[in-house]
């Protein structure tokens, strides 16, 4: 019974040092999440403060040159030395704290710029996509009744469609069959490699312009023919054509323009996959009897299948998102719309702010399923390395 006693007694003083121990891990809790928002703040906070500052101050009263030297010495130098001065206020801190506290302060700043630049803009265009055309008057879910509804919002959905099969299919296995052709080579791989990969240097809008030299057209009489189609044409003995105005063949002829700039990113990247096959493998196969191209089928298409997959949906992301193609070459005429053009057309020519931003939902939507795709096949290729 004594024991028990004294037992009982000194229970409070055992349990004494742990609740202290838990108030001081609270205080710690608590103290770093303060310094980690500080941390995440601090630099966007400074650099907005600091340029609002200086270019309230100097406006009207400088030159833009000088303006143009002092923002980017702000921008660049400044926030450098901020995240140098909020790096050395951390490396004062006990170490436990400062671990914990200086991730947020690295890699918060971006995140809340990010977070101003994306996704701030993404609410908003949502919001303005249940708004009239002047964005002031909330009229429902109109502009989604109009993006499934329109004859041209219509035919948009049925190219878009189509740009999404064709174009990423044709890129893919044309880019493949030059992979593996590439890697037969010995000496002029590097040189075969660069002449198709030459294309992606060069923009949508330049891919546009060169290929308005390949379908240009003009009446008999109106000149000499100086698109490369309708010289032979006409060379041949025939007349010249408006390939631009040929429904639905049109479609394809812009498709054509984008597989050509997307087949070397295919092929690089493939290839890159093609050698990363075992040659046991290959060996194998061979000893076995396998002919090349049964080779190819049963063992390099299935151990690049990931590859194959992520370059697809890359190019389908990218697909969705064309415009500038079907801008230079056509401005969306003789029914070769896509949704991208749609969005733009709606925003700044017809200046209706909710059936753009609709538009624009509508493609983000579309996106996100591929965008899953994609994230599933990187966490896979990397769960095999």
């Amino acid at each position: 019974m004594a024991d028990l006693q004294v037992k009982d007694l000194n229970t409070p003083a055992q349990d004494g040092p742990r609740a202290a121990g838990r108030r001081v891990t609270l205080a710690q809790s608590l103290a770093v999440s303060a310094l980690s928002a500080v941390g995440v703040f601090a630099v966007p906070v400074l650099t907005y403060v600091v340029l609002n500052g200086t270019f309230t101050t100097i406006d009207g009263a400088v030159p833009g040159l000088i303006v143009a030297i002092i923002a980017i010495l702000i921008g660049v130098v400044g926030v450098f030395a901020m995240y140098m001065a909020v790096d050395k206020a951390i490396n004062r801190l006990p170490l436990t704290i400062a671990a914990r506290v200086r991730p947020w302060a690295w890699a918060g700043p971006a995140v809340v710029v990010v977070a101003i630049y994306l996704i701030y803009p993404a609410v908003a265009t949502i919001q303005l996509s249940f708004m009239d055309a002047t964005g002031d008057n909330f009229i429902g879910f109109d502009n989604y009744a109009y993006v499934f509804s329109d004859p041209a919002m219509l035919r948009s959905l049925r190219n878009t469609a189509l740009w999404i099969f064709v174009v990423p299919a044709a890129a893919v296995s044309i880019g493949l069959g030059f992979a593996v052709l590439a890697d037969k080579l010995t000496r002029a791989e590097s040189v075969a490699k660069s002449i198709i990969f030459l294309p992606m240097a060069i923009s949508f809008i330049g891919a546009g312009i060169v290929w308005r030299f390949v379908y240009s057209f003009r009446l008999d009489g109106a000149g000499e023919q100086i698109g490369i189609l309708n010289a032979i044409k006409t060379g041949l003995g025939g007349a010249p054509v408006d390939w631009l105005a040929i429904v639905p063949w049109n479609n394809l002829m812009l498709m054509v323009i984008m597989i050509w700039l997307q087949t070397g990113f295919a092929m690089v990247i493939l290839s890159s996959a093609i050698k990363g096959v075992p040659s046991e493998m290959l060996e194998a196969g061979r000893l076995d009897g396998a002919t090349e191209i049964q080779l190819f089928w049963r063992i390099v298409v299935p151990s690049i299948k990931s590859s194959i997959v992520v370059v697809f949906t890359t190019m389908v992301i990218g697909v969705l998102k064309v415009f500038d193609i079907v801008w230079v070459m056509t401005g969306g005429q003789s029914g070769t719309e896509v949704i991208a053009e749609r969005m733009i057309r709606n925003m700044f020519t017809f200046r209706h702010f909710g059936r753009g931003s609709a538009v624009a939902v509508f493609m983000f939507v579309a996106v996100i399923p591929v965008m899953i795709i994609n994230v599933r096949r990187f966490r896979e290729e990397e769960l095999t390395r």
